[in-house]
């Protein structure tokens, strides 16, 4: 603030003139008062080298930001060069020039600065000339059509007329900054008056209008206080127009935003379902092989039990080998037992007398050969309940094969369930079908191990029992050649008990070359089903090496599909761009039908407004001529009671007139007599 004053001093010195006093009592009393944004003259007399000084200072000032000048008495001159300095000037906003007396330059020199000043938002001219010269008025008004930031323009008693306020229509028609106008208690007129009423079709921002005191018929200042209610509801609902653009601006931005997040969580997704379908392909690569090395450690399993079955096979023909030499003894035997009966035909007769002596001999010897038969018998039911376990344990053999083949079944469909479940959720199917694969891997290799330890076993045992088998058979041989040799010591004492036992050993020895037979037969099916699981071995081992390829297969076309499907993703993103723009300029679109449909609610509100008036008044005419009709028909039926009351009396009048006419004429007598007769 001293700068300024020490400016304008020097200012003052330069131009030969003296700094006004007033002029620095103010500017002093400012600085002591800290009121650094408003500079007050009001009052003040102000010569002309104080106006030049102060435009030039306010040309470049930064301090003021309102600027009262009122009732300065200044010259034209004076205030030519105040409004000059003000056209540069950025930061005063209020400004003050009431009762200056400004005229025909002022008014040019108020136009220039409306027209080149960026900052003057509120501008008082009330008390002064401008109207009276229509020249300088018109310069002003274009200026005011040009400008861009004035809001409040006061412009009371300035001998303004209907010319005057035809110019400033011409101005409001181009101007869309300015709210508050006041142009009372100037010569506007009725011509004034619509000229202004016409250009408020135009004018959208106006929303205050005075117009007291210019002589303006009151359907015209109607018009303009509708005119004025129009903008006012324009304004507020552009206002909120505005609230919604710019609410809409934020949700677009936080949309393109949120896009913006899952574009690049998409991508951080797909780098790194790049990165599990790298790692998860080295895993199946690393698991395909330890799948081959087992497939190739089956394929030597399989070929280690194709050995022992061979060998099964090779003990299985010396078994017939020896069943069949145990055959040829036994017919050897049956051919000495015809001999020895034939013999025996031939020495019976001899021997029929000591046969008396023996029977009781004998007969004790038959109760032990029965125990003996009873022993033997036993011996072959326990060796039938072993055939019979033997069945059994095969029975069961083929149950669990086919367990086992069933199992496998139902883990391939499960495998093939699991690797349709693993085309469907893309991260976790991998790792899931690798888990099961190496599950069912170690359950295949736990149950291959387990099959071949019960097969080693079922063989072990199957060893021990041909061992007891053939250990049994020696103890036969050993038992028939006892009882060869008892027979033939017998045979010299009893022919006719030795032909019982050996009818009967006949007899137990043909039901046991029954079930060797039998036997026989069974093991010769046990070595066709082992070559069977064998050969249906050797086909799951193809299926296997052929699910192999498959897999292979299906991990190749899962690798496509997901290469199909990034590139799939790459499209749906650039679809969601389009998409957003297409939004975006739909939502544009939609904005501007907005704008349009709120104008056209604004127009509709106006004439429902003109018709809700009109309506009111007609039916307020309305009301007035129905209460205008009721109380001329209560009249009326006043006026028809009144003359039934007088037609009424009237009547009577007569009856009674009638009457005494005649009771009075001679004639009423006879008439009487008459009627009494």
């Amino acid at each position: 603030m001293e700068e300024f004053r020490r400016s304008y001093s020097r200012l003052c010195k330069d131009s030969g003139a003296e700094p006004q006093e007033v002029v620095l009592k103010q500017l002093r009393d400012l600085q002591e008062g800290h009121l650094k944004r408003k500079l007050d003259l009001a009052t003040q007399s102000l010569s002309v080298d104080t106006c030049g000084a102060l435009g030039k200072l306010l040309q470049n000032d930064v301090l003021f930001s309102a600027v009262i000048l009122s009732d300065c008495m200044m010259s034209e001159e004076g205030s030519k060069l105040l409004i000059q300095g003000l056209c540069s000037n950025t930061v005063v906003r209020y400004l003050d020039l009431k009762g200056n007396n400004l005229r025909a330059e002022g008014a040019e020199a108020l136009g220039k600065l409306l027209r080149q000043n960026k900052a003057i938002q509120s501008l008082i001219l009330e008390w002064n000339n401008l109207g009276m010269w229509e020249e300088s008025f018109s310069l002003f008004c274009e200026g005011l059509g040009a400008n861009t930031t004035l809001q409040q323009l006061d412009l009371r008693n300035n001998q303004i007329n209907h010319k005057g306020a035809e110019e400033l229509a011409m101005a409001l028609k181009n101007n869309s900054t300015l709210l508050d106008l006041d142009l009372r208690w100037n010569n506007i007129g009725l011509l004034g008056g619509r000229a202004i009423v016409n250009c408020l079709s135009n004018n959208r921002t106006l929303r205050k209008l005075e117009l007291a005191g210019n002589n303006i018929p009151g359907d015209v200042l109607k018009a303009i206080e509708q005119a004025m209610d129009h903008n006012l509801d324009r304004q507020m609902s552009l206002q909120e127009n505005h609230i919604r653009t710019y609410v809409l601006s934020k949700e677009v931005q936080n949309l393109k935003e949120e896009k913006s997040k899952q574009f690049l969580n998409l991508m951080d997704t797909i780098d790194k379902q790049r990165e599990e379908i790298s790692r998860n392909c080295r895993t199946s690569a690393v698991r395909v092989g330890q799948l081959q090395e087992a497939l190739n450690e089956r394929h030597s399993i399989i070929n280690s039990l194709k050995a022992k079955l061979q060998m099964t096979e090779a003990a299985l023909a010396l078994a017939e080998q020896k069943v069949q030499d145990l055959s040829e003894l036994l017919t050897t035997a049956q051919q000495e037992q015809i001999n020895l009966s034939q013999r025996q035909s031939k020495e019976l007769k001899l021997e029929q007398q000591e046969a008396a002596d023996r029977e009781s001999k004998l007969l004790k010897e038959l109760a032990a050969s029965n125990e003996r038969n009873m022993l033997l018998r036993n011996q072959v039911d326990e060796l039938e309940r072993k055939s019979k376990m033997q069945q059994e344990r095969l029975f069961l053999t083929k149950q669990e094969l086919t367990t086992v083949t069933a199992e496998l079944k139902l883990r391939l469909t499960q495998a093939e369930e699991r690797l349709e479940m693993e085309k469907r959720r893309f991260k976790q199917s991998l790792e899931d079908s690798e888990s099961l694969r190496l599950k069912e891997v170690e359950q295949k290799n736990r149950h291959m191990e387990e099959s071949e330890r019960c097969l080693r076993e079922r063989i072990q045992k199957l060893e021990m029992i041909r061992s007891s088998l053939e250990e049994e058979v020696s103890q036969v041989k050993k038992a028939v050649l006892a009882e060869r040799g008892q027979a033939e010591e017998e045979m010299m004492k009893a022919k006719t008990q030795v032909r019982l036992e050996m009818q009967q050993q006949m007899t137990h020895l043909e039901e046991k070359i029954r079930l060797m037979s039998q036997a026989r037969d069974e093991a010769q099916e046990y070595c066709l089903q082992q070559k069977q699981t064998v050969t249906e071995s050797q086909a799951k081992n193809n299926q296997m090496s052929l699910q192999m390829e498959m897999l292979r297969r299906q991990l190749e076309e899962l690798q496509q599909e997901l290469r199909n499907k990034e590139q799939e993703k790459v499209a749906e993103v650039n679809k969601v761009r389009v998409e957003l723009q297409e939004q975006i300029g739909h939502l544009e679109a939609e904005r501007t039908a907005q704008e349009g449909l709120k104008e056209k609610i604004a127009t509709l509100e106006r004439q429902i407004k003109v018709m809700s008036s009109s309506h009111r008044e007609a039916l307020l005419d309305r009301e007035s001529e129905n209460a205008s009709i009721r109380e001329k028909l209560r009249l009326k039926n006043m006026e028809i009671n009144r003359l039934r009351e007088e037609e009424a009396q009237r009547a009577s009048f007569l009856q009674n007139a009638i009457l005494a006419y005649v009771q009075g004429s001679p004639l009423g007598t006879p008439n009487l007599t008459t009627n009494k007769s």
